[in-house]
């Protein structure tokens, strides 16, 4: 098992960074709030968890060792793999899921897409004894801190791929509708479709 790596960042995409290990290029999958802290030619360390398939290997990697425990919980409850997983995480924090599966809370669960009532009602049983509770020192929920905090998150990962901070600026204005019309709905921005929208926006720019 690769349980991490360190290195300076080589390359970030929408949903990957490179980092250079001893002279290999590792692409290591990430959630949009990961690759917003990394920067191309800074040295990263990322928390690792090597998924094994017939025809591939996939790393995906996480800014700490319980965001990546986390991620291999989940992978435990009857139809979650890791796509979904990550999805999981990219939507809500290792702390937020603990306190959305203690509580019961199903909408928070039916945020993240792929997961719909019945599923949520399904994942809340099964992993009700395996993710513990929460460990944070009572901070507000992951919905509430996305809902208000997504241009931040959004902003940061556009200038983590290497665009200036006016054209980040551009790009979240321009996605900015459509995250509100999320929040007028009472569902949660998602940073993950904000950014691949605001890319396009940038790349039609160009």
């Amino acid at each position: 098992m690769i349980a991490f790596v360190s290195g300076p960042v080589a390359a970030l995409a929408p949903d990957t960074a490179v980092v250079e290990v001893g002279g290999v290029g590792m692409a290591v999958l990430c959630t949009p709030d990961t690759l917003s802290a990394l920067r191309v030619g800074e040295h990263a360390r990322l928390a690792t968890s090597l998924v094994v398939r017939e025809d591939s290997l996939t790393l995906y990697g996480f800014a700490d060792d319980d965001e990546r425990q986390v991620f291999e919980l989940l992978q435990t409850a009857s139809g979650v793999g890791p796509r979904l997983a990550q999805a999981m995480l990219a939507v809500h924090r290792p702390d937020a899921l603990r306190r959305a599966v203690a509580t019961g809370d199903e909408k928070a669960l039916t945020a993240v897409p792929g997961i719909g009532k019945k599923g949520a009602q399904k994942l809340l049983l099964e992993l009700k004894d395996r993710l513990g509770a929460p460990v944070g020192t009572g901070a507000a929920p992951a919905r509430a801190a996305a809902a208000a905090g997504w241009r931040d998150q959004l902003h940061a990962a556009l200038v983590g791929l290497g665009y200036a901070a006016r054209e980040a600026d551009d790009a979240v204005a321009a996605v900015t509708p459509q995250a509100e019309e999320v929040v007028a709905g009472g569902g949660t921005p998602q940073v993950g479709q904000l950014l691949r929208a605001a890319l396009r926006t940038l790349n039609r720019a160009r």
